[in-house]
């Protein structure tokens, strides 16, 4: 692996963007499928090779900076809510004030070749250095490296933003920067997720989310090195994902059946890290859980206008369903029955009750915070959250400088929850990039028996060098 393990990081000048045009101030509340976010930031970023050399455009770095900070602007009138900040309201709940105070934009250099940043330890490369937020709902960090190629960083609240809605953003702020109309507006329209009159709730949601209880009297933390959280970034091929739904699905008797890829790849997962743990350690239950994106299952097909305004609708529409098995079972029983397992726990949010029911629900608790319960009970054995990328634009942020050579979320969020991202691989050939953010034994026994499945993303992968 050719990469240099150290590398600084100078910032030359830091400047707040804000949106083109004057906008009047005004409060956003948010949804209530917004609420039980806790308040993390998620970075995404960028990385392109010298475009004099790559594509052969005569750009420079200034000129590049240009465009990216005037696109912005312009952006950010359609997409105001990341110019704004969060604020808490009378009842103690966040909220946006819109006030166009902008988005702090970071011009940075950085000693080293794009070929040489070590992207499989993103902890080493990516943290502090490429990817930072200190003020406001969004933050952009653009560094110029030794090459001439650059890495665009973004930061954003959680809160503010499902993926879904920063892929929109994205995308928006590309074609912005390439004088090309939006192909999709953003909407805020927060009726589309008002809770109902009467509210109702199936019991299912008790078992999912939970009121956050109020923290017991702090106590010394004792150091144990097997809570250590560390992140990795790994590229599995389409033919190993392949692979792996063929193995979910034996026995399956009919089409209708099949397990997907992403249900196929996390019962994998699952099953891998159940293999590896210890006789000796304490806990005898496993938890996991996949992140699925409710606009689809809330889309009518007999409404047009909200169909529209739910794809473009920009916020958090996410419900994490999970399952919990005891360790021993998922060592034992097959992959295609793991994967059964994960269908059925999906199975619960696939419907626009679930999610009309977790609106209501939110409702009937409020002003009390609450909390995904897979985040929720630490004490009760490890716990995995997959989120499926697939949605993930890399090929589409193209500024006017070719597509990224290379992409990824950045989640380092201090929970110890597991959280794992799978997105499709800038070649756009099947593969798929996964960031892991993981405690330290598990990315060592994943390694250590699925190094055949999970790859370290390398300069030579990615067809640097």
């Amino acid at each position: 692996m050719n990469s240099k393990r150290n590398f600084n990081v100078k910032v030359n000048k830091t400047e707040v963007v804000a949106a083109v045009l004057p906008m009047q101030k005004y409060w956003l509340p948010l949804s209530n499928l917004d609420l039980f976010l806790p308040p993390v930031d998620v970075g995404v970023l960028f990385c392109y090779l010298n475009p004099i050399i790559s594509e052969k455009i005569n750009l420079e770095y200034g000129s590049m900076v240009k465009i990216l900070k005037d696109s912005l602007a312009e952006t950010l009138v359609s997409y105001y809510a990341f110019s704004g900040e969060i604020v808490e309201n009378l009842a103690g709940e966040p909220e946006v004030l819109c006030n166009n105070s902008g988005v702090y934009f970071t011009e940075a250099f950085a000693d080293v070749e794009l070929k040489e940043i070590n992207f499989y330890n993103p902890d080493e490369s990516i943290e502090g250095k490429l990817c930072k937020k200190k003020h406001g709902v969004l933050a952009v960090q653009v560094t110029q490296l030794k090459c001439g190629g650059i890495v665009v960083g973004c930061t954003f609240d959680h809160r503010v933003a499902d993926a879904y809605s920063a892929n929109l953003f994205l995308v928006s702020w590309s074609e912005l920067a390439q004088s090309k109309p939006l192909s999709q507006l953003p909407s805020f329209r927060r009726s589309s997720l008002f809770p109902r009159r009467p509210g109702y709730y199936d019991s299912s949601i008790n078992d999912l989310y939970v009121p956050i209880p109020t923290p017991p009297p702090t106590k010394p933390e004792t150091v144990n090195p097997n809570d250590q959280v560390i992140s990795r970034i790994y590229y599995v091929t389409g033919e190993k994902i392949g692979h792996l739904q063929s193995l979910a699905n034996h026995d399956q008797k009919s089409t209708k059946s099949q397990r997907s890829k992403i249900e196929s790849f996390s019962a994998f997962l699952w099953k891998t890290i159940a293999c590896g743990v210890k006789e000796t350690l304490s806990f005898k239950n496993f938890r996991f859980g996949i992140v699925v994106d409710g606009r689809t299952r809330l889309m009518s097909n007999r409404d047009n206008n909200q169909d529209k305004l739910l794809k473009g609708y920009f916020g958090n529409v996410l419900s994490i369903p999970f399952g919990g098995k005891k360790i021993e079972e998922l060592k034992e029983k097959p992959l295609n029955w793991v994967t059964n397992v994960v269908h059925e726990f999906l199975d619960i949010a696939k419907t626009p009750e679930h999610f009309l029911g977790l609106i209501d629900w939110v409702e009937a608790h409020r002003p009390e915070p609450v909390v995904a319960k897979i985040y929720a009970t630490e004490g009760d054995g490890p716990a995995v959250v997959v989120s499926s990328g697939q949605q993930f634009p890399a090929r589409k942020i193209n500024f006017g400088w070719g597509e990224p050579a290379f992409g990824s979320y950045h989640f380092p969020w201090a929970g110890k929850s597991g959280y794992v991202m799978p997105m499709p691989s800038p070649k756009g050939n099947g593969d798929w990039i996964v960031y892991m953010h993981l405690l330290k034994w598990q990315i060592e026994l994943i390694e250590a028996s699925a190094a055949h499945v999970f790859k370290p993303v390398t300069a030579n992968y990615l067809n640097l060098i």
